[in-house]
């Protein structure tokens, strides 16, 4: 066969070009996200971070440090985002997934690494999952050390692709969480979702199929009062200058339903630091997949229960949205989603005040949802 007529890695579908012009373009971006931790590294097959930067710092924030990884990613989110063309949200929740179980064990994230995968590179797309990707990055304090964007024609459909993320950090082993400093008379705080974050993503694509919702439309029953009451005013009134009030859009299902995940790094992580001596915060809990009831107890030990009373926090508009089209089972819903509480703390009892206070004033919605019995390391909801 001539030379000119051989085969050829992009008549494969790998076209080395676009992927190493897109790898090259990230300097930047990354750079929005290091400290002084961060040893820049040109051309290197693999991220360098020192853990010693100031050897008088760190000696007296660990005195035992032990690392911390962890690894996840966003599940069929991604296919919402595929469906509605909006991808600049997904790499906010992609960090987040990671960052918050990490300090669910009271650890720092120090970095983050991505992986990237698509049947063919599209840098407008790619750069739109970067974007996220640096900002969940600078909301969670991790530098984004490196990543991997793989071009795998033959084993993603056109359209499609995957993302995953890995992040690593470090914690004191005297401070890392202990569900056996869990005490009967303890309190169970919860923090407010931003929504659905990135879990049970499979039932609310079938809802939408099924009940036939148009991802592109606006539904007022989503809509919290103040932003609707705001909506039908502008409708009602329509400003005679279009420079005297901007017109407000008001978000469509879709924006509502890629609303990225609640990043808790930054409150959670000063709220440890403000307890260093008294252990105050006996255990913690990222809520994602299996809701409340199997989350929570993963911050239990066997001779102790949470009871939690689910009449204590504001349900979000988008889960009886969701439960009423898809008629979907209280108990189901409460097993697959959050229900409007990402993060729960428990703490001892006479801190509860004074922890919720601090929570709140870092921008938190804080909710006193449950205390500690005895029981068999369950949660029990009523």
């Amino acid at each position: 066969m001539a030379a000119s007529k051989g085969l050829t890695y992009a008549s494969s579908g790998v076209n080395l070009e676009e992927k190493d012009s897109f790898t090259e373009s990230l300097g930047t971006l990354m750079r929005r996200t290091y400290g002084p931790r961060v040893i820049e590294n040109p051309g290197g097959f693999a991220g360098l971070f020192r853990l010693d930067f100031n050897e008088r710092i760190f000696a007296r924030n660990y005195k035992h440090p032990v690392l911390v990884a962890c690894a996840d990613g966003v599940g069929t989110k991604l296919k919402l985002a595929i469906a509605c063309r909006k991808f600049d949200t997904l790499g906010i929740d992609l960090v987040a997934m990671n960052v918050n179980d990490m300090i669910v064990q009271g650890a720092e994230p120090l970095f983050f690494l991505d992986y990237i995968a698509v049947p063919k590179v599209d840098k407008a797309m790619l750069h739109q999952l970067m974007l996220g990707i640096v900002e969940g990055c600078k909301q969670s304090g991790a530098a984004l050390l490196g990543g991997e964007t793989a071009e795998m024609a033959g084993l993603y459909a056109p359209g499609d692709f995957d993302l995953a993320g890995f992040a690593v950090g470090v914690v004191d082993l005297d401070r890392a969480v202990n569900p056996l400093r869990v005490e009967v008379g303890d309190v169970v705080l919860g923090l407010s979702s931003d929504g659905i974050h990135s879990n049970g993503y499979s039932l609310v694509r079938k809802i939408v199929d099924s009940a036939e919702l148009d991802l592109a439309k606006v539904y007022p029953e989503l809509l919290p009062p103040p932003l609707l009451a705001k909506g039908r005013r502008k409708a009602a009134k329509p400003a005679k200058k279009a420079a005297d009030a901007p017109e407000l859009k008001l978000p469509t299902l879709g924006e509502i339903l890629l609303t990225p995940t609640r990043i808790y790094v930054k409150p959670v992580s000063r709220l440890l630091a403000a307890y260093r001596k008294k252990k105050v915060v006996t255990g913690m809990a990222h809520i994602t997949g299996s809701g409340m009831a199997g989350n929570l107890c993963r911050a239990l030990h066997p001779k102790v229960d949470a009871v939690v009373d689910t009449k204590d926090w504001p349900v979000p508009p988008v889960f009886k949205f969701l439960q009423k089209h898809g008629n979907v089972d209280e108990l189901e819903m409460r097993r697959v989603f959050n229900m409007g509480i990402g993060y729960c703390i428990v703490v001892r009892p006479s801190f509860a005040d004074s922890v919720k206070a601090q929570l709140e004033k870092l921008g938190e919605r804080v909710h006193i949802i449950g205390k500690i019995v005895k029981g068999k390391g369950e949660v029990i909801e009523k």
